[in-house]
C-alpha cells in the first residue's frame, strides 16, 4: 500500500499503542533532509484506522513542503491521535504518547493542532523533550495559533491584490469554516480590516463568541463552502475541495488555515480551471510553525517569527505571479518549490 498511493516517499510510520491508557495513534515523518521532523499532533475521532493513517501520511508530507518554503530548518512530521477529543482526553494517555515521542530519539518534535490544547501538550512534555509551542520552559512561546492567523491574514491580502486588484479588504465577504484558535484570531483581524464575516463551525460557543466580538453572519455547516463570499477561508478540517464541491464554490478566492485543502493534487488545476485562485494552504498557514522553529533554534525571538510570518506575503505573490506566467496551478508552482529546496538539501547531505 505504502509503495502504490500517493503519499509514498515517507521515512519512517510508527503506529503507537498503549492498551493501559487506550491510547491509539500514529506518527509519521516525511522528510529530514532539512532537519528533524516537525508537526503538530492533531486528536480527532477517526471512522477507522486507515483513515488516520492516510490522513497522518497526508500531514505529514505538507510538513515537509511547509517548512521548505517557509524556510525553515525543519523536516516534516505529524502525528495524530485516535480519539473524541472531549470526552477521550487523560493525563495516561497522553503521557503515554509523550514516551513514545521519546523513543524515536529526536526525529520527530511535536506541537499543538487541531483537538489539542497547550495544556495537554505540556502534559506530554513531562514525558518527553520533543515537544514546542509551550507556555513553560526556557524558549516556550506559548499558543502558536495567534501567528498562524497572522499568516493567513496576510495570505489572503496578498490573493486580495492578485485576483481582486485591491490593496483593502475593507468591505469584503469573507466565509470562515471554523472558528477554533486560528479561525478565531483571524476573524478578529478580518473585522478589524473592515470585512463582512459569514462563519462556522460545530462548536456553538466558539460560534456565539465570533457573532458576539465581530457582527459574523451564522452560516449552516454544509452552507458555508458555497456561501456568496469574495474570499473562502478554511479553517477546520482537509479536503474540502473535491469532486462533490468543486463546481459549487462562488468564491473567488480560497485562502485558509486548514491542511491538505485538495483532496486531490489535481484539484488546483481544476480551481484554476474556474479562474477561483488558491492560496497553497501549507504556505499561507506556516506561520505556527514558524514560531515552533524559533523555539528549536535555542533562543527565542519574536522578531526573526515576525520578518518570517511576514514573508508569507511575498511567497504567495511569487506563486501567484508564476502560476500565471506559466499558465500552471499554484499548488504545482508551490509543490515544485518545495521539492527544489528539499532536493538541494539532500544533495548537500551527500556531500
Amino acid at each position: 500500500m505504502m509503495d502504490e498511493n500517493q503519499f509514498r516517499g515517507h521515512e519512517q510510520v510508527v503506529y503507537l499503542h498503549d492498551r493501559e491508557s487506550g491510547l491509539k495513534a500514529f506518527i509519521a515523518v516525511h522528510d529530514t533532509s532539512l532537519g528533524p521532523g516537525a508537526g503538530g499532533c492533531r486528536m480527532w475521532n477517526y471512522d477507522n484506522e486507515l483513515d488516520a493513517l492516510n490522513d497522518v501520511l497526508r500531514l505529514s508530507r505538507g510538513m515537509s513542503y511547509k517548512n521548505a518554503v517557509a524556510g525553515l530548518a525543519l523536516g516534516g512530521g505529524k502525528a495524530v491521535i485516535i480519539g473524541n477529543s472531549r470526552t477521550d482526553k487523560s493525563e495516561a494517555l497522553f503521557r503515554a504518547f509523550g514516551r513514545m515521542i521519546e523513543g524515536l530519539g529526536g526525529k520527530y518534535i511535536s506541537a499543538e493542532d487541531v483537538g489539542m490544547t497547550v495544556e495537554d501538550m505540556e502534559i506530554i512534555a513531562s514525558e518527553t523533550s520533543y515537544v514546542a509551542g509551550l507556555t513553560k520552559g526556557a524558549h516556550a512561546s506559548g499558543d502558536p495559533s495567534p501567528f498562524t492567523a497572522t499568516g493567513v491574514f496576510l495570505g489572503i491580502r496578498a490573493a486580495v491584490k492578485h485576483r481582486l486588484g485591491r490593496d483593502s479588504i475593507e468591505g469584503l465577504t469573507i466565509a470562515v469554516q471554523g472558528v477554533g484558535h486560528v479561525g478565531y484570531h483571524l476573524c478578529k483581524q478580518l473585522y478589524g480590516a473592515g470585512a463582512k464575516l459569514l462563519v462556522s463551525d460545530i462548536n456553538q460557543d466558539a460560534l456565539n463568541r465570533v457573532v458576539s466580538e465581530f457582527g459574523a453572519e451564522i452560516v449552516d455547516l454544509d452552507n458555508i463552502l458555497f456561501a456568496e463570499a469574495d474570499v473562502l477561508s478554511p479553517c477546520a478540517l482537509g479536503a474540502i475541495v473535491n469532486d462533490d464541491t468543486i463546481d459549487h464554490i462562488k468564491a473567488k478566492i480560497i485562502a485558509g488555515a486548514a491542511n491538505n485543502q485538495l483532496a486531490r493534487d489535481d484539484h488546483g488545476q481544476a480551481l484554476m480551471d474556474r479562474n477561483i485562485l488558491y492560496a497553497p494552504d501549507y504556505v499561507i498557514n506556516a506561520g505556527g510553525i514558524i514560531n515552533i522553529a524559533a523555539e528549536t533554534r535555542g533562543a527565542y525571538d519574536v522578531d526573526w517569527v515576525n520578518a518570517k510570518v511576514d514573508h508569507i506575503y511575498d511567497s504567495l505573490k511569487v506563486i501567484f505571479e508564476r502560476s500565471v506566467s506559466e499558465n500552471r496551478s499554484t499548488s504545482r508552482i508551490a509543490d515544485e518549490l518545495a521539492h527544489e529546496i528539499i532536493e538541494k538539501a539532500r544533495v548537500a547531505d551527500r556531500r
